[in-house]
């Protein structure tokens, strides 16, 4: 293996730039917690033993049948409505969604969070995000697991997928969750500063597209941030990307996540165990080394025997 200079390295921006950031995680992270994604249903948790949380985010699905790609530009070929509808258009996203159940999804969310501490400011929260309508159903159904409070989330885009649609004026371009906990008020880590419900959406350009419905790691970075302390527990119960488990991995949090389906899990599994190498990395050599021989293969020369 041929050894890069430190000129070289300076001449050249992109991988500087990828080496000093080391993606968002400092070199001198210790790496205490761990991730893990398992390819079964929440429900089938027992086995795995898996700990309690302080915090479970969970993007449930949205029930919203032929209509999922109604918002999207995938409804169109090319995403350009000029070129007509695409195969998506008029179709489902999965067809397990019609079969999810937010109360067996509630059981499970009471069931894993911590029990309430006698301390305050350290109880746990979940944190959901779904339809705009859902939110009544859930708000009612979480009191029978003893989620009695909640806050409403809402997340700002400054775009609209919906500007395709030809006969719309008013467009979408909000994102909908609810923090449910149970009495006392969630841990809240702010440097004592106040959070506005309506947050921003920050969208997620660096991060690969696994999954349709995906949330960006910023945005759930933000979340786990607030509600968390480093080595706390984070459950995902439908994990899809992995982009939870991913969030928290770059917090220093421990996660847990279920995901049914194989292709999501097989290709969430395999960006959790990239990002693990390259923080792996970053704490041992400083910077990360399989990403920039990646990108810039032809700087390092690596010949095998």
């Amino acid at each position: 293996m041929k050894v890069i200079d430190e000129n070289t390295l300076q001449n050249n921006s992109t991988l500087t730039a990828n080496i000093t950031t080391g993606n968002l995680v400092p070199a001198d992270l210790r790496v205490r917690a761990q991730q893990k994604l398992f390819n079964d249903h929440f429900q089938n948790y027992k086995p795995y033993s898996i700990p309690k949380a302080q915090l479970v985010i969970a993007d449930i699905p949205y029930n919203v049948g032929k209509n999922a790609y109604g918002s999207n530009p995938s409804w169109y070929i090319e995403g350009d409505n000029k070129n007509g509808e695409s195969k998506l258009a008029n179709t489902e996203f999965f067809d397990t969604d019609k079969d999810f159940r937010i109360t067996e999804f509630l059981h499970f969310c009471s069931t894993m969070l911590i029990k309430e501490p006698k301390a305050t400011g350290k109880a746990p929260c979940m944190i959901v995000f779904c339809e705009f309508e859902q939110q009544f159903e859930l708000i009612e159904k979480a009191k029978k697991y003893g989620l009695n409070r909640y806050i409403n989330l809402v997340f700002r885009k400054n775009f609209s997928a919906q500007v395709l649609k030809a006969n719309m004026r008013v467009v979408g371009n909000c994102e909908y969750a609810l923090i449910l906990y149970r009495d006392k008020l969630p841990k809240f880590n702010n440097d004592g500063k106040m959070v506005f419900n309506c947050l921003d959406w920050v969208k997620d350009t660096n991060s690969q597209k696994i999954h349709p419905t995906q949330k960006p790691v910023a945005v759930l970075e933000k979340l786990i941030k607030i509600f968390t302390d480093e080595g706390d527990v984070v459950i995902d119960p439908v994990a899809g990307s992995g982009s939870t488990l991913i969030a928290a991995m770059n917090c220093n949090r421990s996660a847990y996540g279920f995901e049914i389906k194989k292709p999501f899990y097989n290709e969430a599994s395999k960006w959790i165990q990239e990002r693990k190498t390259e923080i792996e990395e970053i704490k041992r050599y400083g910077w990360a080394i399989t990403n920039a021989s990646k990108e810039n293969p032809t700087l390092f020369n690596v010949f095998s025997g």
